[in-house]
């Protein structure tokens, strides 16, 4: 991530008590804006899957790849963009990003064709990575130093809305007019966000820049990568049985596309509270909040199959898998900024990259099984790498004790100094 963090000085300490003006919390829901808007766009196709499959006449494996393209795309420009921009201006950066993210929802919602449709998601990955890293890195500019913590949970929630609202929202909105519907109306939220940046995110200069060495630095941490490989076999456990949920709920559960949005809608409106809950665990006790989210995904991976000629089973699981992924994102940052202590920069912009692989391997993998074995299949294997990725937990929770007593007051100090 490309920031500056120079040392605290005299005059940073006096102001610590100021209070951010108005516009500067404007300027902060600019980019919350923003980035719900990226996430957003980023899930939409999960629920769309069936429409945009039949209409421009691929498998829905096949189609699976709107989820794929722009993760591995993502993948290389969250680390990328960070090294190559330099010294741009970040509020630059941050109004080109979006309006490429404007172009992609554009040309999603016209392809002619599902060649056309994935050049649009590869806009989407072109910008996606890059602004995720970037949003979370302009909090503590954009505010003064008492308010920085609160800025950075503000756009987190943004973010973390986007994973559990984005798919029941696109859904939903496709349930009464059309998936070209869904990119349209994702699309006026993007414009709203670029217009909201343009006006209210003031000039952020840069004076320094990330280096290759601080990527070399943390990957060679044994500590570090066990920590990334975690986050990659969780998120590819969700993301290679998420992306294709509606079509199992339409054929295996053969439930009606009205109930689906609903049960949707409630996934995202369960895994929303099951963030804020997670807040306050967290802090608490890292290492066995993750645990108990990871283990109630394997389960609900695990069930879901079992389940699937039984509503009310599918519901209640449906529910607790939002439960579980709801939390995951908040649980998972939480868990990289402690394993990264040294490296916060670097390890933001590698635990973007690795969630963008993990979408992009979670789905391409799941299309595959989904169109050569099938869906039930698909679930076993999502559980599968959820229990890998829980043992992978386990290999490094000691070590991530550790790190949370060490840093316990250090990250406070960070938010409010940096």
């Amino acid at each position: 991530m490309l920031t500056e963090n120079p040392s605290p000085q005299t005059g940073d300490l006096l102001d610590d008590d100021t209070a951010s003006s108005t516009r500067q919390w404007l300027a902060v829901a600019a980019v919350t804006i923003g980035a719900f808007a990226f996430v957003t766009t980023e899930f939409l196709p999960v629920g769309l899957l069936p429409h945009v499959a039949r209409e421009l006449g691929v498998s829905p494996g096949t189609a699976g790849l709107m989820v794929t393209t722009p993760g591995v795309i993502a993948a290389i420009s969250a680390p990328g963009l960070m090294l190559g921009a330099g010294r741009m201006d970040r509020r630059l950066v941050f109004l080109l990003l979006t309006a490429l993210l404007l172009g992609s929802n554009l040309l999603s919602a016209f392809a002619p064709n599902f060649t056309v449709m994935l050049i649009g998601r590869a806009l989407l990955g072109a910008a996606l990575g890059g602004f995720w890293t970037l949003a979370t890195s302009a909090a503590k500019r954009l505010v003064e130093p008492r308010d920085a913590a609160r800025a950075m949970a503000m756009i987190l929630t943004g973010v973390t809305c986007a994973t559990v609202i984005g798919v029941p929202l696109g859904t939903f909105i496709a349930s009464f007019a059309s998936w070209r519907v869904s990119f349209m109306a994702t699309g006026g939220l993007v414009a709203v966000a670029l217009a909201a940046q343009l006006f209210f995110v003031p000039s952020l200069p840069s004076a320094a820049a990330l280096r290759p060495s601080d990527f070399v630095t943390l990957l060679r941490q044994s500590h570090s990568r066990r920590s990334l490989v975690m986050v990659a076999l969780v998120f590819g456990a969700h993301f290679s049985c998420f992306t294709y949920v509606t079509p199992f709920l339409l054929g295996d559960a053969q439930l009606d596309m009205s109930v689906i949005t609903w049960l949707l809608l409630g996934f995202g409106i369960i895994g929303f509270f099951s963030n804020f809950v997670a807040s306050a665990t967290v802090v608490k006790n890292l290492k066995l909040t993750t645990a108990a989210m990871v283990s109630l995904l394997m389960f609900a991976l695990l069930l879901m199959p079992i389940l699937r000629h039984v509503p009310l089973g599918v519901t209640a699981v449906l529910l607790i898998w939002g439960v579980a992924f709801g939390a995951l994102p908040l649980c998972f940052s939480v868990w990289i900024q402690r394993a990264t202590p040294d490296q916060p920069e670097a390890g933001s912009a590698l635990f973007v990259s690795i969630i963008q692989v993990a979408i992009a391997a979670g789905s391409l993998v799941g299309g595959t099984v989904v169109d050569r074995v099938g869906i039930r299949a698909d679930f076993l294997l999502g559980a599968s790498l959820a229990l890998l990725g829980l043992a992978a937990l386990v290999s490094v929770g000691a070590r991530a004790d550790v790190r949370e007593m060490a840093d316990a007051t250090q990250v406070p100090c960070e938010a409010t100094l940096d």
